[in-house]
């Protein structure tokens, strides 16, 4: 599958589609408009970085917890069902008067079903498509994130001004449950891909397993750690530059999805083991020069330039699932979301710390130097002669053998 026609024409390819861009929606709208709220009240960049990206950090609960559900539940109820949660929650974050405190526990129980939602979507993906098609639909739905995101930073900029960051938030709220509609309408009824009861003590044995394979843990930390200090860069936009982070972000969108484009649509397969650590060096790289506090035009496009190097995690999705069992890939793709969202809370937190002992601009270029650090510790693991291999079964690799080459 090579072209985005055959991709659209997989059956359940189209709502899935629509349901994950109306997530994404929901979530830049109500992300800009609450961490807009929040550095309003309290003045805090910690608690405004928090307020968009601290959610991640949930993500850990949840992938030590109830991972072990996204293969064992019925993918389209539990779609739906998330998204009416989601729905709900945002709007209760829009009532007046509401605490910073209670507003924060709600960004907790959200972050934890988020991972459930990100194991389940992420498996049907894999399960819709076959093997060859998981990396260009893959690509296909970072292309909708970027595009979501350019439109909805741009709108929700707008409508923060236009009606308030809690109008905005309602507008969240909708969005979410416009993508519950369509999961329930647009999605077909599928059994889970495995038996059993989900369960802690199985989301831990599963998640034993998979980090038990040397190849995968360092797939996984490639995934996790470089990306997330970058988010951590991000979460600095609105007290970096207060009136100007709607068109940062929107920047951000824009090389993502620019990135995401040429790795999914024309990248040659030959490419795709040498160039995780080259994009993984360009994703931290041009933040150092917020060191300097450039204007706008060189912060604008310096932000461009760098996330399109977040199409690494094109290329590490494909490899873990080269080294994963079929029957597993809801949960690895699950955890690597996981992980890779609460290091997105962890980089955020870091970052906001930092920023209150020094400025905004100072504590951009220190994390993504730490990015790069981490990349050049992670780049022996991830050169091209270390290439992707097929899974062993389950009860080999839990016998404590590596998986076979392909």
């Amino acid at each position: 599958m090579r072209t985005y026609r055959e991709l659209f024409r997989a059956p359940e390819f189209t709502p899935l589609f629509l349901t994950s861009t109306l997530q994404v929606a929901g979530q830049t709208v109500s992300g800009l408009a609450l961490g807009t709220l929040i550095y309003t009240a309290t003045g805090s960049p910690l608690l405004s970085s928090l307020a968009m990206f601290g959610p991640a950090l949930a993500q850990l609960v949840g992938a030590t917890t109830l991972l072990s559900a996204a293969d064992r539940l019925p993918p389209r109820a539990t779609t739906s069902t998330l998204l009416l949660a989601f729905a709900l929650g945002t709007a209760v974050q829009a009532v007046p008067g509401l605490p910073v405190t209670a507003a924060f526990l709600l960004l907790l129980v959200l972050g934890v079903l988020a991972s459930l939602g990100g194991g389940v979507r992420l498996g049907l993906l894999h399960e819709i498509l076959d093997e060859d098609g998981y990396l260009l639909g893959r690509s296909v739905l970072n292309m909708s994130t970027g595009i979501m995101q350019i439109c909805g930073y741009g709108l929700g900029g707008l409508l923060v001004t236009a009606l308030s960051p809690r109008g905005t938030l309602l507008t969240g709220a909708a969005l979410y449950l416009a993508g519950a509609v369509v999961a329930r309408l647009g999605l077909g009824r599928r059994p889970p891909r495995a038996r059993g009861r989900a369960s802690v003590a199985e989301t831990w044995r599963t998640n034993s397993l998979l980090w038990s394979s040397r190849p995968r843990r360092c797939v996984y930390l490639a995934l996790w750690v470089p990306n997330g200090l970058v988010v951590g860069c991000e979460s600095l936009y609105v007290p970096y530059a207060p009136q100007d982070a709607g068109l940062l972000f929107a920047c951000g969108a824009v090389g993502m999805l620019a990135g995401d484009t040429v790795t999914g649509r024309f990248l040659p397969p030959r490419w795709r083991g040498r160039l995780p650590v080259p994009l993984l060096v360009l994703l931290a790289g041009p933040f150092l020069l917020f060191a300097l506090r450039p204007p706008l035009p060189w912060a604008a496009a310096s932000v461009t330039l760098a996330t399109a190097g977040f199409a690494a995690s094109l290329l590490l999705q494909e490899r873990l699932l080269a080294l994963t069992p079929q029957e597993l890939s809801g949960h690895a793709l699950g955890l690597h979301s996981s992980g890779m969202l609460a290091m997105q809370g962890v980089g955020a937190t870091l970052a906001g710390a930092v920023a209150e002992r020094t400025s905004p601009a100072t504590a951009m270029s220190l994390v993504a130097g730490l990015s790069l650090a981490v990349t050049c510790g992670l780049a022996p693991g991830l050169g091209p002669a270390d290439r992707p291999r097929t899974a062993a079964p389950p009860e080999r690799e839990a016998a404590g053998g590596e998986p076979a080459s392909r």
